[in-house]
């Protein structure tokens, strides 16, 4: 892949599986086209200076590291997982996941019936995880020898099996299903836009990141929000902004009718459903609510 490109080719790791949909759809909401063929990992962006290649979130940070990719997105976790902290760059934090806007847990837990009520309890047992590097080195910080073993998927099942697990969640909702019990929480993860240190250094290719991180930073910005706009009679002006939950001034027009302006801001989507009824009692007519792609501080 990467021989093959054009120096002006910014060569981009996109996460495949759990994180696959949220990610294209966050890019589209940031500008970015992008379209995954089936059963192709060569996914096309209508950027013609950007290549594209899917890989596991797990791999990307190594990638990044060793210059086979310019940046990707991936883990916090994988990127401390493979020990890359030092070898890379963190362009941003990115706070999307799977099913929320919340961080991922990797947490310890064991059955609900066990008698294990701290990590230390555990001390010759075997644990089952897919983070075997994180979880060997927090044992190991408290001096309690056990057993890591990797496991390649259904971690849930081997909490039974074995003697505990430590396996990711966002809501927690798969372990309580499952009937496990939390003991530990060992790392709090959300995606991260990471460079390699030698693309970094590349005026073209950095403004290109930048540029990047701008839009996706924004359009994970507007996901809760919406934009609101309303007439106003001057003599409720006073009263309408002050409840508006603005984090600055609200844009105020003058309309043609020198009786009545427009206003116009930007709120969080919940505060909504509260407000209109408050701003229409207060006077305020032609509400308008609507979506927004991109908030860009």
């Amino acid at each position: 892949m990467t021989d093959r490109l054009p120096p002006t080719t910014l060569r981009l790791g996109l996460p495949s599986g759990s994180l696959q949909s949220s990610t294209v759809d966050l890019f589209g909401r940031a500008g970015y086209r992008v379209s995954i063929a089936d059963r192709s990992v060569f996914p096309r962006i209508d950027d013609e200076k950007i290549s594209a290649v899917l890989f596991r979130a797990q791999e990307i940070s190594r990638y990044v590291a060793d210059n086979i990719i310019d940046c990707g997105l991936t883990g916090y976790d994988w990127v401390v997982e493979n020990g890359n902290e030092n070898d890379i760059v963190e362009i941003c934090e990115l706070e999307y996941s799977r099913a929320s806007l919340n961080p991922i847990r990797w947490v310890l837990a064991v059955p609900e019936e066990s008698t294990v009520q701290k990590a230390e309890d555990l001390a010759g047992s075997v644990i089952a995880t897919e983070l075997v590097n994180t979880t060997r080195k927090y044992f190991a910080q408290r001096g309690i020898n056990v057993t890591v073993e990797f496991s390649w998927g259904t971690t849930e099942i081997k909490a039974r099996l074995l003697d505990a697990i430590v396996d990711c969640t966002e809501t927690g909702s798969s372990l309580r299903a499952n009937n496990l019990r939390i003991i530990d929480t060992l790392l709090r993860s959300t995606t991260r836009f990471i460079a390699n240190k030698a693309a970094w250094d590349v005026p073209w290719k950095r403004e290109k990141m930048e540029n990047m991180a701008m839009l996706l930073k924004g359009a994970i910005e507007a996901r809760a929000k919406v934009g609101l706009k309303m007439n106003v009679p001057e003599d409720k002006l006073v009263e309408v902004v002050s409840f508006l939950p603005a984090e600055k001034s609200p844009t105020i027009s003058r309309l043609s009718d020198q009786a009545w302006v427009a206003v116009e801001v930007i709120l969080e989507e919940k505060q909504e459903r509260e407000l209109i009824p408050r701003l229409k009692r207060a006077g305020a007519t032609g509400i308008i609510t609507y979506p927004l792609n991109k908030v860009i501080p």
